[in-house]
């Protein structure tokens, strides 16, 4: 029994003392690695001979002087930390910063210059005083008021503007004298204005005649007038509802009530096939009767007033030639409404339907942009006729009659023929001027 006690307590203690030594190795290996990384790595030369056994005190340096020797690597500088005290380093650095900074600045301000248009301010000026503004009201509501009222000066200083007329065409006057002569019972009353020079022609232009469908004229520029104005858009949805359906002309009256049609289409049909349902939508639109009135007398219009509705059988609504020659020439001058909205105003009133009055006086290749009017005891039309030459003129004709009496119309053709050719031919073309480059 004591032999296997001894040798029992002979194997713990063996294995005891492996376990020390493996752990001694492992301590060993640990602190060998960890002052192999601790010293900077240098080239050795190479060995020749077997290296000499290193004592535990060399191999295993102790943890006071490992640590003195990481303390001391912290404090000395790095080469690039070296480098970047010299002041001619920071220098070259410092300049190749601010080389880099200046190019991409550059950059920006290329691409931000080449889509300016360096002719207009870079910075509008803004009108930051908000004291005007009422309880309420947004920046945005009192630049549209600004917008508005500025339209309105615009339309009030042109109402103060004159037709100019200069030379007073005799010759025309007394050809219509003599075609008149050849219709004792017809009263008619023209007045034609050379849109290039101011000549005119003034054949009882200021008598006041029944104004039928020409009355639609200054309703139609009133209308533009308003559409510059931001007061309705062309788009606009209309109901034709009952109380502005009427008879006379127009198919917009066979509808059923409650139909939509947009504003410029309505106000094209006013023009186009003289729709009076389409007039009344558009008289509402604008105000009524009354506020189209005190417009037309702003404009300096003398006897043009609608006091009935269409299609006004009775004839009380009235205008003269000149007041129709005089709304024309403001409109073709670029008065009252916008340049853009003129051209729309001319475009719809050369698709006029009716072409049996001014437009057969003129040539084919000649351009009309007009509006008709015919009730029984009134018939007229007025426009702006191009002529292939290049000149443009203004002409309106009122003619009254004995009820529908036909021969109106040929009265009518033959003063607007009149009127074409004289202007066609009084002013011959003045010589070409000749090329120096081709003599």
């Amino acid at each position: 029994m004591s032999v296997f006690l001894s040798r029992t307590q002979s194997n713990k203690n063996y294995q005891r003392r492996s376990v020390q030594v493996k752990n001694l190795s492992a301590r060993k290996q640990r602190n060998y690695r960890i002052r192999r990384s601790s010293q900077p790595k240098t080239q050795l030369p190479m060995q020749t001979s077997k290296p000499t056994r290193l004592s535990k005190r060399e191999n295993f340096p102790s943890s006071n002087h490992l640590s003195r020797n990481l303390k001391n690597q912290a404090q000395s500088p790095s080469p690039s930390q070296n480098s970047s005290s010299n002041p001619f380093n920071l220098i070259i650095i410092t300049l190749s910063r601010l080389a880099i900074v200046g190019a991409g600045l550059g950059t920006i301000m290329g691409t931000v210059l080449a889509n300016v248009d360096l002719t207009q301010p870079l910075f509008p000026e803004f009108n930051l005083n908000l004291s005007f503004l009422k309880n309420g009201e947004s920046e945005d509501s009192k630049t549209e008021v600004q917008v508005k009222s500025q339209l309105s000066a615009h339309a009030s200083s042109n109402s103060q503007t004159k037709m100019v007329l200069n030379e007073k065409l005799t010759n025309l006057e007394a050809k219509f004298a003599t075609l008149k002569s050849k219709y004792a019972e017809l009263e008619p009353g023209a007045f034609f204005v050379d849109l290039d020079n101011g000549a005119y022609a003034d054949f009882n232009g200021e008598t006041i005649f029944s104004a039928a469908s020409t009355i639609k004229i200054p309703i139609l520029i009133a209308f533009f007038q308003d559409i510059d104005a931001g007061k309705i858009y062309l788009d606009q949805q209309l109901v034709m509802d009952q109380e502005v359906i009427v008879g006379g002309s127009g198919n917009m009256q066979y509808q059923k009530p409650g139909q939509k049609y947009t504003a410029i289409d309505t106000a094209t049909e006013m023009i186009v096939t003289s729709d009076n349902t389409a007039t009344e939508m558009i008289i509402r639109l604008l105000g009524g009767r009354d506020v189209l009135n005190k417009r037309f007398q702003s404009w300096g219009l003398q006897v043009t007033a609608i006091r009935n509705p269409l299609p006004d059988l009775e004839g009380k609504n009235t205008t003269s030639p000149r007041d129709l020659a005089y709304i024309l020439t403001r409109v073709n001058n670029g008065e009252l409404i916008s340049l853009k909205s003129r051209d729309r105003l001319l475009d719809i009133m050369q698709q006029t339907k009716t072409k049996t009055l001014l437009p057969q006086g003129i040539e084919k290749e000649a351009i009309i942009a007009h509006k008709t009017g015919d009730i029984g005891s009134i018939l007229g039309d007025a426009g702006i006729i191009d002529i292939p030459t290049g000149k443009r003129y203004v002409g309106a004709v009122l003619v009254k009659r004995p009820h529908n009496d036909y021969s109106t119309r040929t009265l009518i053709q033959e003063i607007s023929r009149t009127a074409y050719q004289h202007f066609k031919w009084y002013l011959p073309h003045p010589p070409l001027l000749q090329n120096k480059n081709n003599s």
